[in-house]
């Protein structure tokens, strides 16, 4: 018994080292990211992984673009829809959190499923695509939340926006500002116009989808509605 109770104790020892290895490596790679630009995130590497063995080649958008380089219009379009808060909070939006697991709770009741809560600001996004997988579970929300707590001690708030704009998805196979903007309005992002910011800032949540749908009334609706906001949208 006790032989079992030291093997036990063993290996409880080795997956604490583990995860403490683990929380290192990240944290090493988000310090890095203060000076070096990141080639890909985890989330690019997945979709071109699938995307590779879905199609047998690789359509790919992406091109890297300096914070001063991106119109402030994309900048504050992608605040007003997705983190009105950005520049004030620490990551995480607590209260924001907490309506999201009032929601999910309830539609879990109504459908029997347990859902995971949304509710995640522009660094939680960030930290998820940057170095996690696309799972939903509560592990997963956990180190979302320790790694979106070190980008937020390691990195500028101005910094933490250029790493997102430059990498998040707005299509199948296009990632960053600059390949959108060329994707869908043939421009540059720094030329943006704070209608086509807007629509762009619309596509977030489900960029694949409203790619499908480039005429859609909800999309032009909605982008009028984030050009309302965009003026009290607070720049880093």
């Amino acid at each position: 018994m006790k032989a079992t109770a030291k093997i036990f104790l063993r290996w409880l020892a080795w997956l604490g080292i583990a995860l403490l290895a683990l929380q290192v490596f990240f944290i090493a790679r988000i310090a890095l990211t203060a000076w070096v630009n990141p080639e890909a995130t985890s989330f690019q590497r997945s979709e071109a992984w699938r995307i590779a063995n879905a199609q047998g080649s690789l359509p790919w958008r992406q091109e890297w673009v300096g914070y001063a380089g991106i119109s402030d219009n994309i900048k504050r379009a992608v605040i007003a829809s997705e983190d009105s808060d950005f520049a004030f909070h620490n990551g995480v939006e607590w209260e924001a959190i907490e309506k999201a697991w009032q929601k999910n709770a309830t539609q879990a009741q109504k459908s029997k499923r347990v859902k995971i809560v949304g509710g995640s600001t522009i660094s939680q996004q960030l930290a998820k695509n940057l170095l996690l997988s696309g799972e939903r579970n509560l592990v997963r929300k956990g180190q979302e939340f320790v790694l979106t707590l070190a980008l937020e001690l390691l990195l500028d708030k101005q910094r933490i926006l250029e790493i997102y704009l430059n990498n998040v998805e707005w299509g199948e196979g296009v990632f960053g500002a600059e390949a959108a903007a060329q994707h869908y309005f043939h421009k540059s992002a720094a030329r943006l116009n704070p209608y086509e910011a807007a629509r762009l800032a619309v596509m977030l949540p489900r960029p694949k989808y409203f790619e499908k749908l480039p005429n859609s009334a909800y999309v032009s609706n909605r982008a009028y509605t984030i050009m309302a906001r965009m003026g009290d949208a607070d720049l880093p």
